[in-house]
C-alpha cells in the first residue's frame, strides 16, 4: 500500500484562511484597533471641534485625516506586526509549514488594505455628514491615491521592520518617523501657510503628497493629473521601500 502523498492547500485557499485570521486576530487586538481607527477618529472629532464653523479648515483637516488613515493602517501596522512575528519566532516557524510565504504576506497586505477600506469610508462619511465636507468631487482620484498611498506605505512599513531591533522598542522606532511626519505634512493645517523651510521639508515626504492628492479629489474634484507630481513623489518613495523591504527581509529573529 503506497503511502499517501500529501498535497499542501492552494495559493488562494491559504491566503484567504490567512485573512480571516488576520480579521480575527485584529479585533482582538485592543492596541491595533486604536491605532488603525479610534486615533484617526478621535483626531477628526477634536480638530473638527477646534475648527466648527471655519469651513476652509475642515476642508483642510479632512483630508488630511484621510491620509493619516492610509498611513496608520499600513506603515504603522506593519511596522509593528511584522518585528512582532519575526521576533516571536512565528516568521521562522512559517517557514516549516506547507504554506508559501507569498500567501502569507498577501494574507497580511489584504488585511491592511481592508483596513484602509474601512477607514478612508468613515472618514469621509464623518466629514461629510458631520463637518459639512463635500463628497469627493472625484472618486477615482481617491481610489488612485488611496491605492497609491497603501503600496508606497505598506513597503515603507515593512522596511522600517528590519531596522527595528526588537518588539519593546518598536514604538519608538515608528513614532520617531510618524509623528514628525503628522506634523510637517499639512495634516493640521494649510501647507502654503507653513514657513519656507517647513514647506521645502514637507516636499520630501510621501505624505505630503498623499495628502495633496486626496483633498484634490475629495475636496477640490480634481482628477489625478491635476496631481500627477504627488503621485510620481510617492512611486518614488514606493520603490525605494520595496528595494530596502525586498533586501533587508528576515525570517529568523535577531536577539539571542
Amino acid at each position: 500500500m503506497s503511502a499517501a502523498v500529501f498535497t499542501p492547500p492552494s495559493w488562494r485557499r491559504a491566503a484567504w484562511r490567512q485573512y480571516r485570521l488576520e480579521r480575527r486576530m485584529f479585533w482582538r487586538n485592543p492596541t491595533a484597533a486604536f491605532f488603525n481607527f479610534l486615533l484617526p477618529l478621535l483626531l477628526l472629532a477634536l480638530f473638527g471641534a477646534v475648527f466648527s464653523g471655519r469651513q476652509a479648515d475642515l476642508d483642510v483637516i479632512v483630508p488630511g485625516i484621510a491620509g493619516v488613515s492610509v498611513m496608520s493602517a499600513t506603515f504603522i501596522a506593519l511596522a509593528y506586526n511584522l518585528t512582532f512575528l519575526r521576533e516571536h519566532g512565528v516568521l521562522k516557524r512559517l517557514r516549516g509549514t506547507p504554506m508559501a510565504p507569498s500567501a502569507y504576506l498577501a494574507g497580511i497586505g489584504a488585511g491592511a488594505v481592508t483596513n484602509v477600506v474601512l477607514q478612508l469610508g468613515i472618514v469621509i462619511v464623518a466629514g461629510h455628514v458631520l463637518f459639512g465636507v463635500s463628497w469627493p468631487g472625484d472618486w477615482l482620484g481617491v481610489l488612485v491615491f488611496a491605492a497609491a498611498g497603501t503600496v508606497c506605505f505598506a513597503s515603507l512599513g515593512v522596511a522600517l521592520s528590519h531596522a527595528i531591533p526588537n518588539s519593546e522598542s518598536a514604538p519608538a522606532y515608528v513614532n520617531a518617523v510618524f509623528l514628525p511626519m503628522l506634523m510637517l505634512a499639512g495634516v493640521f493645517y494649510d501647507e502654503a501657510n507653513a514657513p519656507v523651510v517647513l514647506r521645502d521639508v514637507a516636499q520630501v515626504l510621501p505624505l505630503t503628497h498623499l495628502v495633496d492628492g486626496l483633498s484634490g479629489a475629495i475636496v477640490h474634484g480634481e482628477g489625478v493629473g491635476a496631481h500627477a507630481s504627488a503621485l510620481l513623489v510617492l512611486a518614488l518613495w514606493t520603490v525605494v521601500g520595496l528595494v530596502l523591504a525586498i533586501r533587508g527581509f528576515s525570517w529568523d529573529a535577531r536577539r539571542g
